[in-house]
């Protein structure tokens, strides 16, 4: 009976620490990323609502405007709201191009020389934006964007 009790006892601990490990500890509204090949937004913080969208786009940036337990609202590129389990997130700043097309420049500055153009809807990871400039990468290739031509975690 005791080790049932300790058992119980470590679960319950486990469980309360996950918690805690998970919450993000900073202020929303706050950026994410999506860190899995397939997610599902759902109408409500649990696995008992159902899914009102699925993802299939790893790095999809979002933005988390409410946290409840290991559950977070996140507003996705389009304005679409809804709820994701926190397993599915990533702190991975990552941004999509929102503008119909967008240089990514040799370095930051409308002189620089444009090494490829990423179209509306490209996703990549940033490493760093100011003033006014970010530096993206699509896959390897990498370059330096305006941030007003994209949505995501510019504002860092």
């Amino acid at each position: 009976m005791k080790q049932c009790v300790r058992g119980a006892t470590l679960a319950i601990a486990l469980n309360m620490a996950g918690g805690a490990l998970a919450a993000p500890g900073k202020p929303v509204p706050y950026w994410a990323s999506l860190s899995q090949d397939e997610a599902r937004m759902r109408v409500g913080p649990s696995l008992d609502y159902p899914s009102n969208w699925v993802y299939r786009r790893r790095d999809l940036p979002v933005k988390v405007v409410q946290v409840l337990g290991l559950w977070r609202k996140i507003e996705d590129p389009d304005g679409a709201q809804g709820w994701m389990h926190v397993r599915l997130l990533s702190d991975t700043p990552t941004a999509i191009v929102k503008a119909d097309a967008a240089p990514l420049r040799q370095a930051a500055g409308d002189g620089a020389m444009a090494l490829f153009r990423a179209e509306k809807g490209v996703v990549g990871r940033l490493s760093g934006c100011a003033s006014g400039w970010c530096n993206f990468d699509v896959k390897g290739q990498r370059g330096f964007v305006k941030a007003d031509q994209l949505w995501g975690a510019t504002d860092k």
